[in-house]
């Protein structure tokens, strides 16, 4: 049970997604990203794997932060190791985050997963074995028939019906699209979306996070008019005091935070200022699936629905193991890409969906990913 070692690989694998000036992925050409794959082993050999951006997981940060807390440790110690690691972020003059502190915490779940032939979601204690998935759409473009327009998302939007799906989540324009934000073509965008796919079909909004007040609240009832399910980060997520002021002038559920820092104790202080109507969680933005646990069940103890933020196999065995969230996030989708092509990285998708909208979780152990050792060894880089 003794951690031995922990290891880091950089590799090569293919993707035609790409990432615009400002983070957002498009499509394009497929072309050669870097991937890191943490591994943690144990004393009789059994070990835990997840991946992340290499520079999660830097030498440094490995070396002077993580070995330091985890070598000689009982692997299924990990709440006190993620305690442990957590105090280390204020001395790491913020070189350890909390993108670090989720690849290590969800690799020590997959250890634990593999060693005992269970997935994660069971040694948690588990909800359910399916879960409905909304397609979450790309961030609007100016690609000829892609993303370009209000009609081409309301296509795009009829296709994903088609597929299975039961609700949609929009990311509309944001800059370097020359001419965004604009808050009339948001609502025109949601407008044409909500007439394709007709009243019965959930959507969402997660729309450009530098909108003013002014701007969020007509937005907010542009969406209210259209029956959306949800209003996410259409402000600067530092100013929770902006959260609580549009959550008070609208009906429609304002939905964080996300990207604002402070792990569960940050979203226990929007709970209590009133500042969101659904809370939001997801491993990699709070630290970890042990802390994103402690976010679902504070907002259960406050009769609060908690949506996951982002796929991926570790944010699917959090949905698997609540009950208070209602959807996967299942994307990021677009009319020129085929999600379930997967990676070539991994054997299989870890989160494949049936005809009726339903993602079944792998019975795979750990984490549930069926990962391609072969390609990571045969494109390792340096």
């Amino acid at each position: 049970m003794i951690i031995t070692d922990v290891t880091v690989r950089v590799f090569e694998h293919s993707t035609r997604r790409h990432a615009d000036s400002a983070g957002h992925a498009h499509p394009g050409p497929a072309h050669m990203v870097r991937q890191a794959i943490v591994t943690i082993r144990d004393e009789d050999g059994y070990e835990g794997h997840s991946f992340c951006p290499p520079e999660v997981v830097r030498p440094h940060v490995i070396d002077s932060y993580v070995r330091k807390v985890l070598i000689g440790q009982d692997h299924r110690d990990r709440e006190r190791l993620w305690q442990e690691m957590a105090h280390w972020q204020r001395g790491s003059a913020a070189q350890l985050t909390d993108r670090t502190l989720a690849v290590i915490d969800c690799a020590l779940w997959d250890l634990a997963g593999r060693r005992l032939d269970q997935p994660v979601y069971k040694l948690i204690g588990g909800y359910r074995d399916k879960v409905l998935a909304y397609g979450s759409i790309m961030c609007g473009d100016e690609l000829e028939g892609g993303l370009a327009t209000p009609e081409d998302y309301g296509r795009f939007a009829e296709t994903l019906v088609a597929r299975g799906y039961k609700g949609i989540k929009l990311h509309t324009w944001m800059p370097p699209v020359s001419w965004a934000p604009d808050v009339r073509m948001d609502i025109k965008a949601c407008a044409a979306v909500r007439e394709a796919v007709g009243p019965d079909i959930a959507l969402m909004l997660d729309a450009y996070h530098w909108y003013s007040r002014s701007d969020a609240l007509e937005l907010g009832r542009g969406l209210e008019r259209l029956g959306f399910a949800w209003f996410e980060e259409p402000m600067d997520e530092q100013s929770m005091s902006s959260y609580k002021w549009l959550a008070d002038q609208l009906d429609i559920p304002v939905i964080g935070p996300e990207s604002a820092a402070g792990k569960h104790w940050g979203r226990a202080e929007w709970i209590a200022a009133g500042a969101c109507d659904i809370l939001r969680t997801g491993v990699n933005d709070v630290g970890g699936i042990t802390p994103a646990l402690k976010t679902m069940h504070l907002a259960e103890s406050f009769g609060l629905e908690c949506e996951v933020h982002g796929n991926t196999a570790m944010n699917l065995q959090l949905v698997a193991a609540t009950k208070n969230c209602r959807w996967y996030e299942r994307g990021l989708l677009h009319p020129f890409l085929e999600y379930d092509d997967g990676y070539d990285y991994l054997h299989a998708l870890s989160d494949p969906m049936d005809e009726q909208g339903w993602v079944h979780l792998p019975d795979r152990p750990g984490l549930g990913e069926e990962i391609n050792f072969e390609h990571i060894e045969n494109h390792r880089v340096a």
